[in-house]
C-alpha cells in the first residue's frame, strides 16, 4: 500500500434511508493530484467526509497511509486527522481574526512555538500563496479568491501529508477560478503532496487533475487520467462530459 494515501473497499452509507455511497471503490494515489467529480448533490462532500473521518460508512472499510480508520475510537482518529490539511468551500475564515492569526491558528492550537517562529512559518506560507504583506488584512477587506488563498494557506501550516479541497472554485469568476486552479497546481507541484479535490467544475478540474474519479448513482463509475476519461465509453460520464462541454472529449471514439 506504500503507494495508495487513501483506499476505500467496498463503502456504503445512507440518511434516512435513501443510499448516498453504495459501495465506492477507490484509491487514491500517493503524491498525485486526485479530483472526484459527480453532479452537485451526488455525494462528493458525504464522501470527503468519510475520507477525514467525520463520518463512518453504514458498511466498508477507509484506509488512510495502511490504517484502517473506519471505527477507531477518537483518540486514534484525531491522530490520523493530524495527516490532513483541508481548504473548505468558502474557505472558513474567522471574521474576527485577520488573515495572520487565521493562518496561525492550527499552529497555536496544536504547537507549542516560539512566537518568532509561527511567524516564519506563517510568512512562508503566505508568500507560498502570493499573499505575503497581507497580514493584517480582516477577511472583510478580501476578495473571494483572497480568502481561498488565505485558506490554502492554513491548510498547509501544518505540513499535512495530504490536503482534501471541498469545491474549490466556487462562488469565484472563470479568471479567478483558473488563477486559484493554478495555485492548486503549482502548489502541489512544489510540496508533492497528495491532494484530493471534489467538484462539480468539470472544465477546471480537467486543468490539474492527476486522475479522475467519476461518482455516479452512489458509486465510482470511472476512474483514471483526464485523457483516459475523456475517451470513456460509459454513457453516464459520456453524457456527463457532453453536459460540461469539454474541449477534446471524444465522445468514446478513442480505441
Amino acid at each position: 500500500m506504500e503507494n495508495i494515501a487513501i483506499r476505500l473497499i467496498d463503502v456504503h452509507k445512507g440518511f434516512s434511508g435513501q443510499k448516498v455511497l453504495d459501495g465506492i471503490n477507490l484509491e487514491i494515489e500517493t503524491g498525485k493530484i486526485t479530483v472526484i467529480i459527480g453532479k452537485s448533490g451526488g455525494g462528493k462532500s458525504v464522501l470527503l467526509k468519510h475520507i477525514i473521518g467525520l463520518l463512518g460508512p453504514d458498511r466498508g472499510e477507509i484506509w488512510v497511509d495502511g490504517t484502517q480508520i473506519s471505527g477507531l475510537k477518537d483518540s486514534a482518529l484525531n491522530q490520523v486527522r493530524r495527516k490532513f490539511g483541508m481548504l473548505f468551500q468558502e474557505a472558513a475564515l474567522f471574521d474576527s481574526l485577520n488573515v495572520f492569526d487565521n493562518v496561525a491558528f492550527p499552529l497555536k492550537e496544536h504547537r507549542k512555538l516560539p512566537e518568532a517562529e509561527v511567524e516564519r512559518i506563517v510568512d512562508e506560507r503566505l508568500k507560498q500563496v502570493g499573499l505575503l504583506g497581507f497580514s493584517e488584512k480582516m477577511p472583510s477587506e478580501l476578495s473571494g479568491g483572497m480568502k481561498k488563498r488565505v485558506g490554502l494557506a492554513r491548510a498547509l501550516i501544518l505540513d499535512p501529508d495530504i490536503i482534501l479541497f471541498d469545491e474549490p472554485t466556487s462562488a469565484l469568476d472563470p479568471i479567478m477560478s483558473l488563477t486559484i486552479l493554478d495555485l492548486i497546481r503549482d502548489t502541489q507541484s512544489s510540496i508533492k503532496k497528495t491532494f484530493v479535490v471534489i467538484s462539480h467544475d468539470i472544465l477546471g478540474m480537467f486543468r490539474i487533475a492527476d486522475r479522475v474519479a467519476m461518482l455516479s448513482d452512489g458509486k465510482i463509475i470511472e476512474y483514471g487520467t483526464p485523457q483516459q476519461i475523456k475517451a470513456s465509453r460509459q454513457e453516464a460520464t459520456q453524457e456527463f462530459l457532453k453536459a460540461a462541454q469539454i474541449p477534446g472529449f471524444t465522445g468514446g471514439s478513442h480505441e
